[in-house]
């Protein structure tokens, strides 16, 4: 990480409507030297080149995407699970 250990947070990313975005931001939010997770709601993302193209910038900045999807290849977090990771984070964005 490139920031201060004081001014580094933890931040969930909740991609809810728009998941591209949500690959996005928090791509965007790495580059503070924040630790940031990613959960794809309700579904996984939608198979496009340009998902593609930002699951190859996660890659890069090291997040590892969950999603709470039942039908999917990505690492599924339940209820209470998805509560721990939120009570986890000094930040919670919504997308």
């Amino acid at each position: 990480m490139n920031a201060k250990s004081g001014n580094t947070k933890n931040i969930l990313v909740l991609a809810r409507r728009d998941h591209t975005e949500g690959m996005r931001v928090a791509a965007g939010l790495t580059i503070a030297g924040h630790r940031v997770r990613l959960v794809f709601m309700r579904a996984a993302p939608a198979d496009t080149k340009e998902n593609a193209e930002q699951a190859d910038t996660l890659a890069l900045c090291e997040i590892e995407p969950e999603t709470t999807a039942a039908a999917s290849a990505l690492p599924r977090l339940d209820g209470p699970a998805l509560a721990r990771r939120m009570l986890a984070a000094d930040c919670v964005v919504n997308i």
